[in-house]
């Protein structure tokens, strides 16, 4: 009867937890200027409302269009094979300046999006003059849609985000096997010091800061 009453009170226990909200599956945020390399044009840039106090863009004005130069590439380690999705913190004044190509290796083909043009590597940014999350989407011809990553086995993997229009602005990473499309339930959120990773120097530097822009330099 005792051994009964505790097989009870655990899968009690158990249930709670189960309803109770609590996750167990993978998440890990990345400060976008940690990058494992950054690429010229896209440079590293202050702004004390980002993480960390910066992130990354390719420098420009709103409504300057252009890009398709430039990346920041990411070498990260997967620890479990699953589905998983990005959410992006993206900061994006217009219709300009709001959108970059996304490719996930060995995923996704590691072909140059940014010469190749190819639409299912192409991620339109949600406008917002803010620093918010969006999650990363086929732009596609026929509509907007979240992807999805399927990752077979653990191990290492390469994400490159390119610039496709200047002056879209990324300041963190968020990868997660919670598929939800709701930000709420997801709740992506800016690195934590488990969440860290060697840093490298970043190539260039800007000396303004996002003050003086929305100041009108």
């Amino acid at each position: 009867m005792r051994f009964k009453t505790l097989v009870l009170g655990t899968l009690f226990i158990f249930g709670l937890l189960l309803t109770s909200g609590i996750s167990y599956g993978y998440e890990r945020a990345i400060e976008a200027e940690m990058a494992d390399m950054i690429e010229e044009p896209m440079i590293v840039a202050d702004d004390p409302n980002a993480s960390g106090g910066q992130f990354v863009w390719a420098e420009g004005e709103p409504l300057t269009g252009g890009g398709d130069a430039g990346s920041v590439t990411f070498n990260i380690h997967i620890p479990e094979p699953g589905t998983y999705a990005l959410w992006g913190k993206v900061l994006a004044w217009d219709g300009n300046s709001d959108s970059f190509w996304v490719n996930w290796m060995p995923m996704d083909s590691d072909e140059n999006s940014q010469e190749t043009g190819n639409t299912e590597f192409r991620w339109g940014v949600a406008g917002g003059s803010e620093w918010h999350w969006d999650r990363i989407n086929h732009w596609l011809d026929g509509g907007t849609f979240d992807r999805e990553w399927e990752i077979e086995a653990a191990g290492d993997t390469t994400l490159r985000i390119g610039v496709r229009e200047d002056a879209t602005m990324l300041d963190v990473i968020y990868i997660t096997d919670n598929l939800s499309e709701d930000e709420a339930e997801v709740s992506p959120r800016d690195p934590l010091p488990e969440d860290s990773i060697t840093p490298v120097e970043p190539q260039a530097k800007l000396a303004t800061t996002w003050a003086a822009l929305k100041a009108g330099r």
